[in-house]
């Protein structure tokens, strides 16, 4: 279980508060205006941003103070985070070793993540030989190598079209459960929360609220979301 126990986030004026629980093996969407803070809290969950005050805590163990590397989650950004001189195979193998020095047990997971995302044949091509969809998988084939429990995502299907963004949706979902592993997807799109998340964070006039059952948030949103909405 993830807990933010008062966690108070600080940047020249920008404040941003949260406590909340997420449930283990959740799919929790964050929505919320553009500069609320939705990318901000990731970062605090990830470590790659301190809070001024508060706690971070996995399944009770504080990790406010742990490297990223050292927290038991994995991140994806707009970007996929892929090295464009690196093979599809090899990228993903950073995921084990960022030596890519893999024996032979390892080379079998990678080629295992790459064929569940639906990338057999293309393992010796680079992201620039990719469409954004096979970039996508390939990043999320990383994912599954990692074997994290946490998975963070901010807007990584940003930049696809809505065919192939509801597409990569149903493949986080499909992959998420599949792994019993927890979700946290910063969105715009509300259609994105409703396809797969159990529940939603609303992150606005300096709150990160609690996760709330996603299809009552948005049958009947409070009046910040119905602004933000339009």
């Amino acid at each position: 279980m993830l807990t933010l126990e008062r966690i108070d986030i600080r940047q020249d004026e920008f404040r941003l508060t949260a406590e909340f629980k997420v449930d283990d093996r959740a799919l929790v969407a964050v929505v919320g205006p553009s500069g609320a803070g939705k990318s901000t809290l990731l970062n605090v969950i990830s470590g790659f941003f301190a809070p001024v005050g508060g706690r971070v805590l996995w399944d009770g163990a504080d990790i406010t103070d742990a490297a990223p590397g050292k927290r038991p989650l994995s991140v994806v950004f707009q970007d996929n985070n892929l090295f464009p001189h690196l093979t599809a195979f090899q990228n993903v193998a950073l995921g084990i070793k960022p030596s890519l020095k893999l024996d032979k047990a390892e080379a079998v997971r990678v080629n295992d993540a790459l064929e569940r995302v639906g990338l057999v044949g293309m393992e010796l091509r680079k992201p620039g030989a990719l469409s954004g969809g096979q970039q996508s998988r390939v990043t999320l084939a990383r994912l599954l190598v990692r074997g994290r429990p946490l998975i963070l995502l901010d807007e990584p299907f940003a930049a696809l079209g809505p065919a192939l963004r509801v597409e990569m949706l149903d493949l986080v979902a499909e992959l998420v459960r599949a792994e019993g592993a927890t979700l946290l997807m910063v969105t715009h799109h509300p259609a994105d929360a409703l396809r797969i998340a159990d529940q939603t964070i609303v992150v606005a006039n300096g709150v990160a609220a609690a996760p709330v059952p996603t299809q009552a948030l948005f049958d009947d949103p409070p009046k910040v979301l119905r602004d933000y909405l339009g």
